[in-house]
This record gives C-alpha cells, structure tokens and sequence, in this order.
C-alpha cells in the first residue's frame, strides 16, 4: 500500500513537472484529476477499445500533455471540441479550466458515453458530451474557440467548424509538422493568426498548433 501511494505521488510530481515545461502550472487536485482519467479510460478501454495507446507513460504524453499544450491558446467561455474523440483535449483543458464551459463533440456513441461518464466521475460540471456528426451541428451560440486534435485537413476542418463559429471565433488545430500545404489551400473565410511548433514532453513527435480566425464576408458563413 505504501508503495503504491508512493508510485502515484511520484506520478502526480512528475505530471505537475512536465507540464510546467507547456507553460500550465497544475494544481495537485488538477494533478490528480487528470490521473483519474486516464484510470477510467484504461478501465473502459478493456471493454470498449476507445484508444490504441494504452501503456501509461505514453498516455501521459499522448493524451493529457498533448491536450493540454494549446491551454494558454484558449479564447472566451465557450469551448468546443470537435471530433473529441475519447475527450481528448477537451477533458483536461476542462479539469485546467474549471472556469470555460466545454462542449465536446463526436459521432461515435461509445466515446461520447465515455466523456459523459468520467465527466461525471471526475465532478466536471464545466463539460456537455454532444453525440452528433458536426457537420449537423446548428448551436443556440456560437462558440468562442474551437479545438480539433485529428479531424482531416485543415480545409475539412474548417468546413465542419463553419456553423459553429461566429466573426472573431478562433480555431486551433493541432497538426504534425507545420502543414504548410493545407494552409495554401484555407477557405477564404478563415484567416491564419499563426503556427506554433510544441515541445510537449513524452510524446516523441513533432507538434504543431495552428491558430486561424473566422472572418466570414459581408453575406456571413
């Protein structure tokens, strides 16, 4: 028993350490909230096979330090995650962000349950898990930001974030390398504000965000 409290300490420090290199300082309710997650996602990923990256190490970076590298990119109140998958970012920007609203987004019904759940596990009032294709998408308001961690081109991205936005709203994609294509090819109403290159610990790839801006012309969107 001893050793495992001394295990998951251990974990929480070098958490809390590793994410003071992204610029976010954790707190070490934070710390442990973003531990729990990953509790709940490898139980539920035995029965339910919502994410290939299971060894713990690589979930860290994979999923809760990659997340929460666009943190101090966010804009507004209004969040939304589109194509949020298993909740990833949207779960530990929610935990870092106590005070923004998230609204996480996705068609496949198992991960939407799953958001739902350690969203109530982890007492995370902040958070709304949306079953629905984005693209049929017509929210009450428009979101302030949008993030997107793995969702087709920036181009496809864009198209699907459209009816969501409102003049001023900011969208980050996460990318690779800088994708240097895809931002030849953006629709004219989006404009790029810029890319940044992310050093985020333990994932042992390259990262890049991608800031665009809708600016949608005098007729709208």
């Amino acid at each position: 028993m001893q050793a495992a409290t001394a295990g998951r300490q251990a974990a929480l420090e070098d958490l809390r350490t590793r994410a003071r290199a992204l610029g976010v300082a954790l707190e070490p309710a934070a710390a442990a909230q973003l531990l729990r997650l990953l509790d709940e996602l490898r139980q539920w990923n035995r029965a339910y096979n919502l994410t290939a990256i299971t060894a713990p190490a690589a979930m860290v970076g994979a999923h809760l330090l990659d997340s929460l590298a666009a943190s101090g990119a966010l804009e507004g109140m209004r969040i939304a995650d589109l194509g949020t998958g298993a909740g990833f970012p949207g779960l530990p920007l929610a935990i870092v962000h106590p005070d923004r609203h998230f609204t996480l987004i996705d068609g496949t019904a198992k991960k939407v349950r799953f958001v739902a759940h350690a969203a109530r596990t982890l007492g995370l009032s902040n958070v709304a898990a949306v079953h629905a294709r984005a693209e049929e998408l017509r929210p009450a308001q428009a979101f302030d930001t949008i993030v997107a961690r793995a969702v087709g081109s920036l181009t496809e991205l864009a198209t699907l974030a459209r009816p969501l936005a409102r003049p001023g709203t900011l969208l980050l994609a996460y990318k690779g390398q800088r994708p240097d294509a895809e931002l030849a090819a953006l629709p004219v109403d989006w404009k790029l504000l810029g890319v940044r290159e992310l050093e985020v610990p333990g994932l042992g790839a390259e990262r890049s965000l991608v800031s665009l801006e809708f600016r949608p012309g005098p007729a709208g969107a």
